[in-house]
């Protein structure tokens, strides 16, 4: 069977479900108006014959694409892979063939028989000749980013997976975060346009001591990459101390006063002199004690990530994200090796 038939049957199931479940149950009220299409997407000429509170069926009309009816259906021309996802896969739109919209997530954990969805967040540190083993070559950097664009891996913003963990939102497959640790320039330098050609969005940890001071981002190079919409700018302490170990006579007291200052201080540092809202951390060292969890819970923090790799399930704790180190010695193998986006469940065939 082909994949154009496939689909055909597929449409066919899903309307004759629907037909039943209007025949049998009252009609669920229609979905909020939906956002106009962008000016440069040819409007919407299909029809929608059949709908319940769940999915509708669509059938377009010459020129339209995945993203226009998703700006139009869903509200948003990025949620296009799940109209994609529930028509097998599809790449393109058939005139006249029927579409599958889901107007609700139909799996927003990523579980399927089997497995189920990780996303992997990758760290970087300096991006340049300079820092030995943390220090990637713009050349490796660019490589890697330009085969994630390559290879339909949806590079998302931290926040995205917000929803995800609370078990709201689906992610599309392959996903993946970008984040750079200390706020070193090279990172404006090299991997900030490379970003920004792309399209691709990234975060930026930064602990606050280090602005301004040696091969450090200056405030306006930090403002500079905030009002460009591709990178945020988080907090990584003030001092980058590893926050689980203490100074010599410092006590539970003055302990816990420092872990304010370490959370606290930097984000109405930076939300003071930058476009940003700051709820998202990264532990210097990737270290972390229940005191420090408390903090960042007392201070409004939503994620905080480690330096522990592997990917992240919807199950994983939002305060203990892994992320991927990835180190000037690896070659574009070895970062393809690195990025983990399901997992399987059971024993290994």
């Amino acid at each position: 069977m082909t994949r154009s038939a496939a689909r055909g049957g597929w449409s066919a199931i899903a309307l004759a479900a629907l037909v039943v479940m209007a025949g049998c149950t009252t009609p669920a009220a229609p979905p909020p108006e939906p956002t106009p299409v962008a000016p440069t997407e040819p409007k919407l000429q299909g029809e929608v014959v059949a709908r319940n509170e769940r999915l509708l069926i669509y059938v377009p009309a010459n020129g339209e694409s995945l993203r226009g009816i998703a700006a139009r259906l869903l509200g948003n021309e990025d949620h296009e892979w799940q109209i994609s996802d529930a028509n097998g896969g599809l790449s393109r739109v058939d005139p006249g063939q029927p579409l599958v919209i889901p107007l609700k997530p139909l799996n927003p954990m990523g579980v399927v028989p089997g497995s189920y969805q990780t996303v992997t967040i990758l760290c970087y540190h300096r991006v340049g000749t300079v820092g030995g083993k943390m220090a990637v070559s713009p050349a490796n950097f660019t490589a890697q980013m330009e085969w994630l664009a390559r290879n339909n891996y949806r590079v998302l913003r931290l926040g995205q997976l917000s929803g995800y963990l609370e078990g709201r939102e689906p992610l599309p497959p392959r996903s993946v975060v970008v984040t750079f640790d200390d706020g070193y320039e090279s990172v404006y330098r090299y991997a900030f346009p490379v970003l920004r050609k792309l399209g691709l969005p990234a975060t930026m940890f930064v602990y606050t001591d280090f602005i301004g001071a040696g091969d450090a981002l200056s405030w306006s190079q930090l403002q500079e990459m905030a009002s460009s919409g591709v990178m945020d700018i988080q907090s990584h302490s003030k001092s980058h101390r590893n926050l689980i170990e203490r100074a010599a006579g410092e006590g539970d007291e003055r302990y816990a006063k420092n872990l304010e200052l370490e959370t606290a201080g930097p984000r109405d540092l930076l939300e003071k002199r930058l476009p940003v809202q700051v709820r998202h951390y990264a532990y210097p060292y990737g270290d972390a004690n229940e005191q420090v969890l408390d903090t960042l819970t007392r201070q409004k923090y939503s994620l905080a990530v480690t330096v522990n790799p592997g990917g992240n399930a919807f199950f994983a704790q939002p305060l203990m994200l892994r992320r991927t180190m990835i180190f000037g010695d690896h070659d574009l193998e070895a970062f393809k090796a690195r990025l983990q986006s399901s997992r399987r469940i059971g024993p290994t065939p």
